[in-house]
């Protein structure tokens, strides 16, 4: 698929670039694959359209058992319950968080809150950092008082700094605030929505509406997690980089309600089973089926297509759906 960068409100995308083998341009810092997601507030942006020039999403719709198998049509109908990025922060990102399930059905109309999941692949600089969780518990009034004031260095100080390298995994429970810093190169998996609670708005967005989403913060700051993640970090940072087989699980079970992500090390061949999934491949090249792939592709596979055989000589992510038995 070719790339698919909605226009975004912070810098980046040099990384996309060069691995997909454009220039960086205006593109932006983020490449929605396979996406039938569109971005918050509006029609039709960020969806993807297909090589036949149908809507993604209105494939799907249309056809929910070919592309997503049935067990996952009868219990999400025609949502793939799955959005895929790549991202590049060209600069830090805000502190925000994202709604829950509870919170978005709630609050949002929605089945689905944003839990969400980074698989860093690349990094720039000294001391790439990402900022995942509150250290220690923070009472609500000193959360409010900090968005209020838009007190930044009080809301970073008070996450937890984690310098990363490629092959590291962050798992994002809703919730739990963080911010993805300058130089990070990342596949993020999520669930299907572009909703943000965004604490540090300021330098950012145009104006605090757009952060609570229109709920007044005095309702958008109950989805925010301010329990301590110091002690249990290791619940959410796994390193990866010298795991190597022919499939290795990158996020374990407790990412299972939500998606699944494997990295494929392929000499030779590997058989994918029948599964909606989208693979990123970042080194080598091949095939999948008859098509050829290669360094920076971008894929979508049906269910439908039942067992593929990927050859070659490369190394992908493959991102699938929930573990149905988990949800």
């Amino acid at each position: 698929m070719p790339a698919n960068q909605p226009k975004q409100f912070y810098r980046g995308g040099e990384a996309i670039a060069a691995l997909r083998g454009g220039t960086s341009g205006d593109f932006g810092p983020e490449d929605w694959v396979a996406s039938t997601t569109t971005l918050y507030g509006r029609d039709d942006a960020g969806l993807t359209t297909l090589p036949n020039g149908v809507l993604l999403r209105d494939a799907v719709k249309a056809d929910p058992t070919g592309w997503l198998g049935a067990d996952h049509a009868a219990k999400f109908g025609g949502d793939t319950a799955l959005l895929v990025k790549l991202l590049d922060a060209g600069q830090r990102l805000p502190v925000h968080c994202h709604p829950s399930n509870a919170f978005a059905s709630s609050h949002l109309n929605c089945r689905h809150g944003k839990t969400e999941a980074w698989i860093v692949v690349g990094t720039t600089g000294s001391t790439p950092t990402v900022y995942i969780g509150f250290r220690d518990d923070v009472p609500a009034a000193t959360v409010a008082d900090w968005v209020a004031t838009q007190n930044t260095s009080a809301m970073l100080d008070a996450l937890n700094p984690i310098c990363v390298r490629p092959g590291d995994t962050v798992f994002v429970p809703a919730g739990v605030p963080h911010a993805i810093g300058e130089g990070v190169f990342i596949v993020e998996l999520q669930q299907p929505t572009d909703f943000s609670v965004t604490l540090e708005w300021q330098g950012f967005l145009a104006n605090a509406d757009i952060g609570h989403l229109g709920l007044g913060y005095d309702v958008a700051l109950d989805c925010v997690d301010r329990q301590g993640w110091s002690g249990q970090l290791d619940k959410l940072v796994r390193q990866t980089s010298e795991k190597w087989a022919p499939s290795v699980d990158l996020l374990g079970h407790d990412a299972d309600p939500f998606f699944q992500a494997d990295r494929l090390h392929v000499e030779g061949s590997f058989a994918l089973e029948p599964s909606f999934a989208v693979l990123v491949v970042l080194e080598g090249s091949g095939q999948l089926g008859e098509l050829e792939v290669h360094k920076g592709s971008t894929l979508v596979v049906p269910h439908a297509a039942g067992e593929l055989g990927l050859t070659g000589d490369l190394v992908a992510i493959r991102c699938r759906p929930p573990v149905l038995s988990a949800v």
